[in-house]
């Protein structure tokens, strides 16, 4: 590999003038600039980012810490992280969790030994045992998508609360009162927030939320397929159901194919992320579309200008979704209203239920 001082010697200018160029640290007459780079670039020459940024104070490269790179919405706001960073002459270095808190927080820890210029935190359920590291740092950090509590740093997330208000009123025009919804695991953030807001539609609407037809379970297709398997077994079904995430609506399509139930006819099926997949379903699936792409670019953005020291009062935004309805939504179905007894009987075992830390 070559060195700089070959590259200088080839160049014929000193090695403290082809540092200048390569870092733009001095002014350098035009011509020994692209003498320089050109030699560079003939020789294969690649600078040494640990000693530049020893140098320099600045690695020009973003630590980005995740929960889990399985999920597509996670992969998605990666990409914008990585396009944004990209354009500016940024790396990342992505550290990713696995759904482990103890295992993020040793991942974060490395990454700030390795002299990263700031951090973009995605950190999930884990966000209470991230907080005393987090709190003691001093590099730019900015949160995507979860606040935690005690540190202040710069915030951009999801409107989850007004997807779950959207996609309910969404049901509530199409003239559906049994509204179900299956939600990620009970400390999910997403999940939480996305449940509020369903709730304030349904309460809006004087409908409110049974406790009978809100499920909690894996945020996948496996996790959706069961909860919607057992919504469908009630005595009293719900007409719509609103998953927290496309996934667990990819599963609950198949478990209304296996229970013999046609949708949207018998029952309408939306999700929370409009996936690229979610217009190639059978049927296409309606969704809340989220702007993660977006908010990967505005993340990388605004740490980058804290960086540099530029940006002025702390940020926290919050992007909302847009409904897309497709061909898994449609007007509730005429069926006949249950007796008052049985609503109560449903109602009483399906508390019986919510109680048995086994469902």
């Amino acid at each position: 590999m070559a060195t700089m001082k070959q590259v200088a010697e080839r160049a014929g200018v000193s090695t403290s003038t082809v540092s200048h160029v390569i870092n733009a640290t001095r002014a350098v007459s035009e011509d020994v600039r692209v003498r320089v780079l050109a030699t560079i670039d003939e020789m294969g020459y690649i600078p040494n980012a640990m000693a530049r940024s020893l140098k320099n104070d600045k690695s020009h490269t973003i630590g980005v810490s995740i929960p889990d790179n399985t999920d597509p919405c996670l992969a998605e706001l990666l990409r914008g992280i990585e396009d944004a960073a990209f354009e500016v002459g940024y790396t990342i270095m992505l550290c990713n969790g696995y759904q482990d808190a103890r295992r993020q927080a040793a991942h974060l820890r490395s990454l700030i030994e390795k002299r990263i210029d700031g951090l973009i935190l995605v950190a999930g359920a884990g966000r209470d045992e991230l907080a005393p590291l987090l709190a003691s740092q001093r590099l730019p950090i900015v949160l995507a998508d979860h606040e935690v509590p005690s540190v202040e740093a710069d915030f951009i997330g999801l409107d989850h609360e007004a997807t779950g208000h959207a996609a309910a009123r969404h049901l509530i025009e199409l003239g559906h009162r049994r509204i179900a919804c299956v939600a990620g695991p009970r400390a999910e953030p997403h999940s939480l927030e996305r449940i509020a807001g369903l709730r304030r539609a349904l309460d809006e609407a004087g409908i409110g939320l049974a406790p009978h037809y809100l499920v909690h379970g894996a945020p996948d297709c496996a996790g959706g397929h069961d909860a919607v398997r057992g919504l469908l077994a009630l005595g009293v079904p719900p007409t719509a159901i609103f998953a927290c995430n496309d996934l667990m609506a990819l599963g609950g399509l198949c478990a209304a194919r296996e229970a013999g139930v046609a949708v949207p006819q018998d029952l309408s099926v939306l999700g929370g992320d409009d996936l690229g997949m979610a217009a190639y379903t059978t049927p296409r699936l309606s969704s809340v579309a989220q702007p993660t792409y977006a908010m990967g670019r505005r993340l990388t953005a605004l740490l980058i200008a804290r960086v540099r020291g530029e940006g002025g009062a702390r940020r926290h935004e919050r992007l909302a979704g847009r409904l897309v309805a497709r061909q898994s939504t449609a007007p509730a179905p005429a069926l006949p209203i249950p007796a008052e007894h049985d609503i109560a009987r449903l109602h009483n075992t399906a508390i019986a239920k919510s109680t048995d830390p086994h469902v």
